[in-house]
């Protein structure tokens, strides 16, 4: 099973890729198999994502970004709110993605944003988003503003959240099996027709 990751956070460290971390860690452990996990950070992708843009071309750390999410099985999106929605690098991520990527894959969104004012991005932007790309998207959506990391958060309403959370992309991943590889040796010329021409 592939779980990838994508992470949007712009500093280093980052609320948002602390978020991402805890919610891989929680569908890890609700997980039966461990899956194989890959994060995407999309701060090291900024340049190649505006390369595509300009170019339609991705340079190959884009490419190989781009694929780890289209063979995913399952998917955790975060990322920073500003001015009300997903960040402009966010965005700009899942414009160079193939519309049918994410077609039937089971998502789990969460942003992060210093106020808890920004919490409803989730529902007007991240999942409009993914609706748009067809993806299943699990119902709980989980945000974290600046005070969900305080010293007395660990126990607190973000972790419900958390577990909550990982427990449905969990239950997703558990009903639909790893996607189907295809086979790199099946046939896809006819032989028949090679002879006659």
């Amino acid at each position: 099973m592939k779980l990838v990751v994508v992470s949007a956070g712009l500093s280093q460290p980052s609320s948002t890729r602390l978020l991402a971390d805890q919610l891989t860690a929680a569908v890890v452990a609700e997980s039966d198999h461990t899956p194989d996990v890959r994060v995407v950070e999309l701060r090291d992708l900024a340049h190649d994502i505006a390369n595509h843009l300009l170019t339609g071309f991705p340079p190959a750390a884009l490419k190989d970004a781009l694929d780890a999410v289209e063979a995913a099985d399952a998917l955790i999106a975060v990322s920073p709110i500003f001015s009300g929605s997903y960040s402009g690098l966010f965005k700009s991520f899942f414009d160079v993605l193939d519309k049918d990527a994410l077609a039937g894959k089971p998502v789990l969104i969460a942003a992060t944003a210093g106020t808890a004012r920004h919490s409803l991005a989730l529902e007007h932007a991240l999942r409009p988003l993914f609706a748009y790309f067809r993806a299943v998207v699990v119902p709980t959506a989980v945000f974290a503003a600046a005070d969900d990391w305080g010293a007395d958060s660990a126990d607190g309403l973000l972790q419900s959240r958390v577990t909550r959370a990982a427990g449905e992309l969990a239950r997703e991943l558990r009903h639909r099996g790893p996607a189907e590889v295809a086979d790199p040796f099946a046939l896809t010329v006819n032989f028949e027709d090679l002879l006659n021409s």
